[in-house]
């Protein structure tokens, strides 16, 4: 795809300009007698303008191509979540913060048709967890409730755990539907270590992917960089999460900084990130005339940038299932995510 959005752009076009040429014809006139007819023939010589193209240079501007990308989820009548969260000592101090988050979540969410279930990023507690999962009706009160059934664990390995809860966890399959999206919620304040199953990111978004026909989500609360960090103290570059990160980013999700003294407004752009995107925010500042759009590979028009937002909207909303990919220059860097709309 860069390579055709490269072409897109290319420094030199053709451009045509007129130029003069002399073309000698023939024409014939017939001389008709009373015994023989007589073939004359003359040379007329005439100027006649020619178009010729001539290969032009165009400089561009200075730049750094860009592709922001996604992969439009299917519409969905239910989903099912998953709290993955990290239990280990140092976390304690943010119960308050995750309570609020999994309220304004459930505030957030359609009337009916969702499950809720909060696990241990350990796996070997994900793998024996048999939480009824919490429904439209339960409130924060039964949020802290299930909260307080995860016991303190010292692994910080939330894809790991994620895979033993639903292929490995018997109890799963009880509540979980294979019709229904899936949203996966990280909360971790340190990186996350599956790193023997799942050496790359990759790896496990491969297995993930594949669950509900790609109709998966992924939001991650965790450390960010320390220098976009709202902690009091720079996290340790350890304990930034990167694997978390990289895995929302390549789902199109939602990061939130795990030091934000209020987790709703992430949280509610995670739960609305179940519905198809409408438009994407880019991630860098792009400039105008060098945007261009693909669906699943081929140039598209149905689409408008709005410059204010920075943001391309699409008139007409990509299928279920198509990757969409905004290639651009951007002309200075900044510091936010591209993030995706459903327009709720």
């Amino acid at each position: 795809m860069l390579k055709k959005f490269l072409l897109l752009l290319a420094t030199f076009v053709v451009g045509c300009t007129q130029d003069y040429a002399v073309v000698t014809g023939k024409t014939e006139t017939i001389v008709v007698t009373e015994t023989v007819t007589e073939t004359v023939t003359e040379t007329v010589t005439e100027e006649v303008e020619i178009p010729v193209y001539v290969e032009v240079e165009v400089p561009v501007n200075e730049g750094v191509v860009w592709v922001d990308s996604f992969t439009q989820p299917m519409s969905v009548d239910g989903i099912d979540i998953l709290w993955v969260i990290d239990k280990s000592g140092s976390m304690m101090r943010y119960n308050d913060e995750l309570l609020a988050g999994v309220e304004a979540m459930l505030l957030a969410l359609p009337t009916s048709d969702w499950r809720l279930v909060m696990i241990n990023a350990d796996s070997s507690h994900a793998i024996t967890s048999t939480e009824f999962p919490l429904v439209p009706g339960d409130d924060i009160f039964d949020a802290e409730d299930m909260l307080n059934t995860l016991r303190s664990a010292h692994r910080e390995e939330g894809f790991n755990a994620t895979y033993e809860y639903i292929v490995n966890n018997p109890y799963s399959s009880t509540w979980m539907r294979p019709d229904a999206g899936l949203l996966v919620v990280f909360v971790s304040d340190e990186e996350e270590q599956s790193n023997f199953e799942y050496p790359a990111v990759s790896d496990f978004l491969s297995w993930y992917q594949s669950q509900r026909m790609g109709s998966v989500f992924i939001a991650s609360i965790v450390n960010v960089e320390a220098s976009e960090s709202l902690c009091t103290w720079p996290p340790s570059p350890l304990d930034i999460g990167d694997r978390y990160m990289e895995a929302a980013n390549l789902l199109g999700g939602t990061i939130v900084d795990i030091c934000d003294e209020d987790w709703s407004p992430g949280v509610t752009d995670a739960t609305h990130s179940i519905e198809p995107y409408e438009k994407i925010q880019l991630t860098h500042k792009a400039e105008i005339d060098s945007i261009r759009v693909f669906i699943n590979g081929s140039l598209n028009h149905d689409w408008l940038y709005i410059e204010s937002e920075n943001t391309v909207h699409f008139t007409v909303t990509p299928s279920a299932g198509e990757l969409v990919e905004v290639g651009y220059r951007y002309v200075e860097t900044s510091s936010y995510t591209p993030t995706l709309d459903t327009g709720l």
